[in-house]
């Protein structure tokens, strides 16, 4: 009897990996395929999609698109994006972690009503603060200027990365912080020897995280700049694609380009990425 039931659940366990492979496996290809379809025809020349077929291998690696989308001003809306996204990124982790400290390790009377304030602004859809924006970039002189980008990214970014981050600093031991008060260690040299070191894995997924909200944002970035020289990446692709209606592999080559810092990103970052997810998982 028992060595059925052995069987049986050794079957069950065959059955349940093949399952989980084929998935998998689906998943993969979902999320792979676009992005080989959109690397491949952006290799092709442009009418070679109309006459081979969109599935089709390019007859020759032809990089005149990529050449001709760099000579463009490609490499503008690059810079820019990088300047947005480093500069919010910094401003972003630094203000949140400043506000996850305390929340996290003091005791203080407000300290329930400030908490809930910052979580109450997770459901606030952001795009019912796009006119307000508009009219604060105008008022203080900041509209048309990728500065004027940093502000609303770094608000939006702000409840889910104080959120998370205060769950992840109550999860370090306090005997920690006892010992180095102990020590003769002050608050300030605490936070920035012992609590933000300590909260890397956390502060990794969360440059991830916002970063690609970051770097794929559309709407405020088409709202509060206007001329080509102050635009970002996604506002690249939305002019190419008006430019290059009508030659697809050029638009292809585009978005490929666009996602390709993400992707690189993600690559060597991924498992700063896992840890900061699974040390989450396992404390919280």
């Amino acid at each position: 009897m028992m060595e059925k039931d052995y069987r049986a659940s050794k079957v069950k366990s065959r059955i349940s990996w093949v399952i989980a492979c084929i998935l998998a496996v689906s998943a993969a290809v979902v999320a792979i395929a676009p992005f080989i379809f959109m690397v491949i025809n952006s290799f092709k020349e442009k009418f070679e999609m109309l006459t081979k077929g969109v599935f089709s291998l390019p007859e020759k690696l032809d990089i005149s698109n990529y050449k001709e989308v760099i000579e463009g001003n490609f490499l503008s809306y690059f810079i820019n994006s990088v300047i947005v996204l480093v500069v919010s990124l910094f401003i972003l982790l630094m203000l949140s972690a400043f506000a996850a400290y305390p929340l996290s390790r003091f005791k203080f009377k407000l300290k329930g009503v400030i908490y809930s304030l910052i979580v109450a602004c997770m459901s606030i859809p952001v795009h019912i603060t796009l006119i307000p924006i508009f009219k604060m970039s105008q008022g203080m002189h900041m509209y048309d200027s990728i500065w004027a980008l940093i502000g609303p990214y770094v608000a939006m970014g702000i409840p889910i990365s104080v959120f998370i981050l205060t769950s992840f600093m109550e999860q370090i031991p306090k005997e920690i912080e006892e010992a180095a008060a102990i020590d003769g260690c002050g608050k300030t040299r605490m936070f920035f020897s012992i609590i933000l070191p300590m909260a890397k894995p956390g502060l990794s997924t969360l440059a991830i995280y916002n970063g690609v909200n970051m770097w794929n944002e559309f709407i405020f970035a088409y709202t509060l700049t206007q001329s080509q020289g102050n635009r970002t990446l996604p506002l690249a692709v939305w002019e190419f694609q008006g430019q290059y209606s009508m030659n697809t592999p050029m638009i292809m080559s585009v978005l490929t380009l666009t996602v390709l810092p993400m992707i690189l990103l993600f690559i060597f970052a991924q498992d700063k990425l896992i840890k900061g997810m699974a040390a989450g998982a396992v404390k919280g």
